[in-house]
């Protein structure tokens, strides 16, 4: 077996490194919690326009 021999890391770089990765997690749960909005907000849309080519009147008060 083949030992290889570490190097110390330098503590700042540590700690910038997990500042960054937070910075990353927390852009993408914006990304995702953005996506599900925009994609509630599109399904609602979509069946209050199916319900007015259908002919109906008052189609928000059918929706909710």
């Amino acid at each position: 077996m083949v030992r290889v021999a570490r190097i110390p890391e330098d503590p700042e770089l540590v700690a910038n490194r997990q500042t960054a990765s937070l910075a990353a997690l927390a852009l993408l749960l914006a990304l995702v919690v953005t996506a599900l909005f925009l994609v509630e907000r599109l399904r609602l849309e979509a069946q209050r326009q199916d319900c007015l080519l259908t002919g109906r009147n008052f189609c928000e008060a059918i929706l909710n």
